[in-house]
């Protein structure tokens, strides 16, 4: 039996555990020893919560035919054969079952998942373990590829295994492809464990059948696949969205900040665009029309209509309270309360920590800063990011003519407009404590 280095504790309770590498070709026999065929394949069912996958059978070619060998029959089931418990073996040709992943055909050398690196890695070896009440599981994988062999994986010219580091199966999301057990596996998604950056990187390097999975999954949830779609790249979000009837688009971007929402819509072609926009709920449809007026490359095009707005004479514990109310605004919008009067008049700004460090029955005017740095809607945003690096700003405010508040901008809107073009195919960063594991997973507290 090959060595075993496993990186968690669940990898690390009794049993005996066997290779899949190993066990496939293993010889069959039957009670009395005679040989029936060899192992083809390993048949898992997943389960619910954060059980591992259970082994519920075997595929064996018999004679030319691929049959059911159920794991009950088995005997031994990491000897070096595999010598049935019955002389009787059903001899219908396998079909598989909804729920049912096999082992070979569905994840040995197929990409998954990494749940911890956000990134997409390929399984060369996979672990099964026994459990004490005899039950066989999916426990590990092994994402190292080694030279030679199948696989690009693992013989030595002295015919021992080279030493394998498998990792617990709960650590990754399989991209399987098989539709039967979609659903199934749509509930056990770790993938929402990711941010919405990490799984758009995640389709942006998928193949097409991978990209479908994972947005498959991601449909299952509304508010993230808007999410997801705000974090593609143009060109993708552009052809993933087209590939949709109207009606599944508006669905999409009604969930959409308006500013991201506007951008998707012109880039659909001429044709796609009014259609899409009929079918928007009215509040974001006003949005984004509003958007779609002003030049992209200008402090208009970049801008979000949604900000937080109050009298200036309210208390700052008012204000503070309608922070924490104002919870459909994305977090970046918050870090700012603007001051206005009746007609909508930007009379000052104030930073969310200059209302935490007043008192609470101070005047939300008296606290901020009545000449803020604005922009107008035809600003640059070369411009604009200008000013938000010379005064240190994470937001900066729109105004018309008349100093009425329109928009805001936000740091992040300025950084994604001004970063190389080329920026989303970079290598993200991984922090140093990217790999010990936290809390979660058993790492330091």
């Amino acid at each position: 039996m090959a060595a075993t280095q496993p990186d968690t504790p669940a990898a690390t309770q009794g049993g005996r555990t066997i290779h899949l590498m190993d066990l496939l070709k293993r010889p069959i026999t039957d009670s009395n020893g005679e040989s029936l065929g060899k192992v083809q394949d390993v048949i898992v069912r997943l389960v619910g919560g954060h059980g591992l996958p259970v082994v519920t059978g075997l595929v064996a070619k018999v004679g030319g035919r691929e049959v059911f060998v159920p794991v009950e029959q088995t005997g031994r089931f990491d000897g070096s054969e595999l010598q049935l418990t019955s002389a009787q073996l059903d001899l219908r040709r396998f079909e598989r079952r909804d729920g049912e992943v096999l082992l070979r055909a569905d994840v040995l050398g197929h990409r998954l998942i990494d749940v911890e690196t956000a990134q997409l890695v390929r399984a060369a070896d996979l672990e099964l373990r026994e459990q004490p009440d005899g039950e066989w599981v999916l426990a590990g994988v092994d994402t190292h590829r080694r030279p030679g062999g199948l696989l690009g994986l693992f013989r030595r010219d002295d015919g021992e295994h080279d030493e394998h580091v498998f990792r617990d199966w709960s650590r990754f999301e399989p991209l399987i492809g098989h539709a039967a057990s979609a659903g199934l596996r749509g509930q056990l998604a770790r993938i929402r464990r990711l941010k919405p950056a990490q799984i758009a990187d995640l389709i942006e390097d998928a193949s097409k059948d991978e990209e479908t999975e994972i947005l498959g999954q991601v449909h299952a949830d509304p508010e993230l696949e808007a999410d997801v779609f705000e974090e593609l790249d143009e060109d993708q979000a552009t052809r993933l969205l087209a590939e949709r009837s109207d009606a599944e688009i508006a669905a999409v971007l009604a969930r959409m900040r308006a500013d991201d929402a506007a951008d998707a819509i012109a880039e659909l072609p001429q044709a796609r665009r009014q259609p899409v926009l009929d079918l928007l709920p009215a509040g974001q449809r006003t949005k984004v029309l509003t958007l779609m007026g002003f030049n992209p490359t200008s402090a208009g095009g970049l801008m979000g209509v949604d900000f937080l707005a109050l009298a200036g004479d309210v208390a700052v514990a008012d204000a503070l309270a309608a922070v924490a109310s104002a919870e459909t605004l994305q977090p970046e919008a918050l870090t700012s309360v603007h001051a206005v009067g009746p007609s909508g008049k930007l009379r000052g700004v104030a930073t969310v920590i200059e209302l935490v460090q007043a008192d609470p029955g101070t005047r939300l005017i008296d606290i901020c800063d009545r000449d803020p740095v604005r922009v107008g809607a035809d600003t640059d945003v070369v411009d604009v990011a200008v000013l938000m690096s010379d005064y240190n700003l994470i937001t900066v405010p729109v105004v018309d003519e008349n100093r009425r508040m329109i928009g805001l901008i936000t740091v992040d809107d300025v950084l994604e407009v001004t970063l190389p073009e080329d920026w989303r195919r970079r290598e993200t960063a991984q922090p140093p404590d990217a790999h010990r594991g936290g809390p979660e997973d058993g790492g330091e507290q």
